[in-house]
């Protein structure tokens, strides 16, 4: 009998060194790139001092994500996906050394800063879809969601450390230490992808559509796979998965109200505000250390729908909160059913794709991730402008529940959703070549 774990699931470090490798140099990367986010922050406000300024930063990171982000989806299921993410991870060591050489210069050029940032962002964005796909590649299916989950728990303590490790750096060192720290880092991600094994897009003709099979690793196809886009929209179980995230994100994301609600209730004392963002971190670090109960529960599509719901739910009694407790306590539990959400969708998303179009609905997964926040964000601080913070907040708590219902309504595929316990993925078993955008069986 299989024990049963409960805590954070570290079976897929153990047991896999690619995955390993994987791990530690993605961590090491999302440390650094939280260091530059301030550091980029910091000195668009130094240059300009202006709130205009250091909200064009969004527009440069967002907007090349968008469009490059599908670009990449596309050449993930043309062609290796590992060179793609050994060449895009050399264009982000180029872009962290080019930062650091600007702030050592003492560049007063905010346009030059805004250049290699949105240099680094097209980098990031061609190589994401790619880099999305090497979990389910690297680990048996019933480790998939628990590969996800240490890499939930690296990305949410990267959050809290970074912050304040970028802090510290910039006051002691400069700006140009910052982006030399991050220079450090995307050279050890770098190291971990040189050591992984080659991974081409396998052939739905050869597999039946998943990726599991030895045989057909080593059959690369010189162009996509048609029917990469229909896929997704032909599938319950992944436009379901989707659409629930952004819901969630578009109709209930609170951080463009932090300031305004910090500023009502506790006086606009910025250590008020450094906590809000900490709770959410505590939030998702816990659901992470315990994820290993979450990845047991094989309806990923359930779990996500209520975790969805619950993100709703604490958001709107953020909105209500009054004390400081309630307030952080509230960010906490979102916090956390947004680990459980990303984990499950990410887990759901990644099995329930042919591996020949895994790239393209990655990079669909990649977008909504990035636009919706950025749009929920947006509609939270119009509608707050015109309103009130807690009014936003509560009917974006209360709607993103409504949608997710919605969703949980008219799509029964992805309630009964279940992962396999283990072998291949359940977008399809057989050895035949069907059709891949056909709606998949789901299992009861």
């Amino acid at each position: 009998m299989k024990r049963r774990i409960r805590f954070l699931d570290v079976r897929p470090l153990r047991e896999s060194r690619p995955f390993r490798d994987l791990w530690i140099g993605t961590s090491a990367s999302q440390l650094g790139a939280q260091i530059t986010t301030v550091a980029v922050l910091a000195q668009v406000w130094e240059l300009t001092g202006s709130p205009v300024g250091t909200g064009a930063i969004g527009l440069a990171v967002g907007l090349p994500m968008v469009v490059f982000g599908l670009v990449g989806g596309v050449l993930a299921d043309a062609v290796d996906r590992r060179a793609i993410v050994r060449a895009t991870t050399v264009g982000q060591l180029l872009v962290a050394v080019g930062l650091c050489a600007q702030a050592a210069a003492d560049n007063r050029n905010v346009l030059l800063l805004f250049v290699l940032v949105a240099l680094g962002s097209t980098c990031s964005a061609l190589g994401a879809p790619a880099r999305r796909t090497f979990p389910v590649r690297l680990l048996p299916a019933d480790q998939v969601a628990s590969g996800l989950a240490l890499a939930n728990v690296s990305f949410q303590a990267a959050m809290l450390v970074g912050p304040a490790l970028a802090g510290v750096t910039i006051a002691r060192w400069g700006f140009s230490a910052a982006y030399a720290a991050q220079a450090v880092a995307v050279a050890l991600a770098m190291i971990a992808v040189l050591r992984m094994p080659a991974m081409p897009p396998e052939s739905t003709a050869a597999t039946g559509a998943t990726g599991t099979s030895a045989a057909a690793r080593g059959t690369a196809r010189r162009r996509p796979e048609r029917g990469g886009w229909r896929v997704l929209f032909n599938r319950p179980t992944l436009w379901g998965s989707l659409a629930t995230d952004l819901a969630a994100t578009l109709l209930a994301m609170p951080i463009a109200l932090f300031p305004l609600v910090n500023e009502v209730r506790f006086g606009g004392d910025p250590q008020t505000l450094g906590l809000f963002l900490t709770a959410v971190a505590v939030g998702g670090i816990t659901a992470g250390l315990f994820s290993g109960t979450v990845t047991r529960w094989r309806r990923a599509g359930l779990v996500q729908l209520t975790a969805a719901a619950g993100w709703g739910l604490a958001l709107a009694g953020f909105g209500l909160a009054e004390p400081l407790w309630l307030t952080l306590g509230c960010l906490a539990v979102a916090g956390a059913a947004d680990t459980v959400s990303v984990i499950t969708r990410g887990a759901l998303v990644q099995l329930e794709t042919p591996d020949a179009y895994r790239g393209r609905v990655s990079s669909a997964e990649h977008v909504i991730g990035v636009a919706g926040p950025e749009l929920g964000n947006f509609r939270g601080g119009l509608l707050a402008s015109v309103t009130s913070a807690p009014f936003a907040l509560v009917t974006g708590g209360l709607s993103a529940v409504v949608a997710v219902a919605v969703v949980a309504a008219v799509n029964k595929p992805l309630r009964a959703y279940r992962i396999p316990p283990d072998g291949a993925s359940t977008a399809a078993t057989s050895t035949a070549a069907p059709d891949p955008t056909a709606p998949a069986a789901t299992s009861s």
